[in-house]
């Protein structure tokens, strides 16, 4: 039962991702919207480009694990569907 929970919170798809990322990207824009307000002027700005900067970290690194899995997944398909080696005849 909680496996099938746990699978719920499991990237699969790049679709689930950008959704993944607009969310995390949304929810930046809403505290660099509230950095500007508490520092006014130049150092509200910086924590707001802090804020999107670390989205776009966070996204990159989504994007890349899924392809690193996609690309696993693949090697382990090839694994399992190349034929056995031959074994020699003892004589």
């Amino acid at each position: 039962m909680l496996t099938k929970l746990a699978r719920l919170f499991v990237i699969k798809t790049r679709p689930e991702a950008f959704m993944i990322i607009y969310a995390l990207a949304t929810g930046a824009v809403q505290r660099g919207q509230v950095y500007l307000g508490q520092y006014p002027g130049f150092g509200g700005k910086l924590l707001f480009l802090a804020c999107m900067g670390s989205v776009f970290m966070a996204g990159g690194k989504i994007l890349d694990c899924l392809k690193y899995e996609a690309a696993q997944k693949a090697g382990e398909q090839a694994m399992d569907t190349s034929p056995a080696p031959l074994q020699r005849a003892k004589t």
